[in-house]
């Protein structure tokens, strides 16, 4: 079951559009899109371990073309393999795309620049990524590659441990006794500063200078700082194909 995405604004690779009613960056709910079934596999794994989970999650999705609206791209390590995964999830029908293993391809900068430009180039432009949880400093340069979307949830598992988000990092509450807040007002917290950066994403897109915001946001950890330098160095016809001329 598709759900239609109108893409009204390009800033590089970035998005400005529409999922039905639901503007793009954004987070997506349970509302929103329901997810197919998969199986699961760690990242690290022998290639014969990502191929059995790829077959088992392929074997799922189809089973429920017509009532889930995002497939998941299993693959593990192995970007050749995540790439015809979702391919084939594309031609099956689908044209979400949930991105598994999203935390270790964080901590992995060559592996996530080179699996998400990969599947948007090898993806229908009108197909959606998804990404699983991710810290507000990374959101700007997802975007800027071509995620469409976040999954929800991040701003409530953080507030957990006791961990204040912002658009810059996170701060260990335990650590940095910065006031003392209840998980309550915690999660209300960090869910409006996802927010706001995600605002500040669509509005950079709009204005065209989302690029500023990625490069503002590059200092805030090594692995955002590497992502960004492999991104400028191994992709620059990606990212010129949608920079604009003035």
């Amino acid at each position: 079951m598709t759900k239609k995405l109108e893409i009204k604004i390009h800033d590089c690779a970035g998005r400005f559009g529409k999922l039905e009613n639901l503007e793009t960056p954004n987070i997506l709910s349970e509302r929103d899109g329901k997810i197919a079934p998969d199986i699961g596999a760690a990242y690290d794994v022998p290639r014969e371990i990502a191929i059995w989970s790829v077959k088992k999650t392929i074997a799922k999705a189809k089973k429920c073309v017509n009532s889930a609206d995002i497939a998941v791209i299993q693959g593990s390590k192995y970007i050749d393999l995540r790439v015809k995964t979702a391919v084939e999830l594309e031609n099956i029908g689908y044209n979400g795309f949930l991105i598994a293993n999203g935390d270790n391809l964080l901590l992995h900068p060559r592996d996530l620049v080179d699996l998400v430009v990969s599947l948007r180039e090898s993806l229908n432009p009108n197909s959606y990524l998804v990404f699983p949880f991710s810290e507000p400093s990374f959101i700007p340069l997802l975007s800027y590659m071509g995620v469409d979307l976040f999954l929800e949830g991040i701003g409530e598992y953080y507030s957990y441990l006791n961990v204040l988000l912002t658009p810059t990092k996170n701060y260990d509450l335990n650590k940095y006794k910065l006031f003392e807040i209840s998980q309550k007002n915690l999660l209300k917290r960090n869910n409006k500063n996802v927010e706001f950066v995600l605002n500040e994403v669509r509005e950079h897109i709009k204005n065209g200078t989302l690029r500023n915001l990625v490069e503002e946001r590059s200092f805030t950890s090594p692995q955002n700082t590497i992502a960004l330098k492999l991104l400028d160095k191994n992709h620059q016809d990606y990212l010129q194909n949608y920079t604009q001329l003035y």
